[in-house]
């Protein structure tokens, strides 16, 4: 059996969002869905009886109201729940550990100001080498699930970089696309020098530098069109900052893939610029691979 694609919930509007989108995700894939919820509370031998009691109605309820929204959807999908103790980015990087992916909410602040990821989901992509996904919640109702939408072929995006170790993102952007039906657009994003970079040298750059940069990317792309010869592939080598790119290409975009390089620091969280900006600013889910 596959690894379950797994969603963490809280009873917010981004996690019924995550939960439906995991449940789309987890049908594309022929997986179960596992459903958890962290709980911050004394487990039951430390907790008073009440407390833990009227506590436990309440994380049965939710769990059971997140299961049975999921199932209304899709009645054949095999669902499993768990509550569990302790910090909830700890749990949720263990069970991202024992999942094929993990999906979670974030919180939108609107167009403008974009995502607060909030504090656990920033710390479980900070501890966790596995697959994450952000799902914010839709400005429509029937956007949240995880479903192939009906009518041209969209986009998985994924924004590489050239210089860096950049195969388990394509490998799970060009996965992600076969199960949809979509294409991939790679996108390598670059610039110069900031001491020349006025307009006459961003074009004098772009037409000595453009085609060779263009070059690479396709020599790079090569394995995994042959891996994936239904996969529609565009390729945009063009001048300009990843994130901003990124961002635009998300218009059509089903799914936006970037990178998290694995750092051993104990101090704060490395996620690095451009994934920082996706997934405070991206309108649609982000999945966080880490890399070497």
């Amino acid at each position: 059996m596959s690894r379950p694609v797994t969603v963490g919930v809280d009873g917010s509007p981004e996690a019924v969002a995550a939960a439906a989108w995991a449940a789309g995700e987890a049908v594309l894939r022929k997986a179960h869905l596992r459903v958890v919820y962290a709980d911050q509370s004394p487990g039951p031998a430390t907790a008073q009886s009440g407390s833990f009691e009227a506590r436990s109605h309440w994380a049965d309820d939710l769990l059971g109201e997140a299961v049975e929204a999921v199932r209304r959807e899709h009645p054949s999908l095999e669902i499993e729940s768990r509550r569990r103790f302790g910090q909830p980015s700890e749990v949720l990087a263990e069970e991202a550990a024992e999942a094929g992916l993990l999906v979670l909410g974030s919180r939108g602040l609107g167009g403008v100001r974009g995502f607060l990821l909030g504090s656990v989901g920033l710390a479980t992509i900070s501890v966790t080498d596995h697959p994450v996904v952000l799902v914010r919640a839709p400005e429509r109702p029937d956007a949240a699930d995880g479903s192939v939408p009906a009518g041209p072929a969209r986009d998985v995006v994924v924004g590489v970089d050239l210089d860096q170790f950049f195969a388990p993102l394509l490998d799970f952007a060009f996965q992600e696309a076969a199960l949809r039906g979509d294409r991939v657009l790679v996108l390598y994003g670059w610039s110069i020098m900031p001491v020349v970079r006025d307009a006459s040298a961003l074009v004098a750059a772009e037409r000595d530098m453009g085609p060779g940069i263009a070059r690479r990317l396709t020599e790079a792309l090569k394995p995994w069109r042959q891996r994936f010869p239904s996969v529609g592939v565009v390729e945009q080598s063009p001048v300009g900052g990843p994130a901003r790119l990124l961002l635009h290409a998300a218009d059509n975009a089903d799914l936006v893939v970037v990178g998290r390089r694995v750092r051993k620091g104990s101090l704060g969280a490395h996620i690095g610029s451009v994934t920082h900006a996706l997934v405070h600013h991206c309108p649609v889910p982000v999945a966080v691979i880490a890399h070497d």
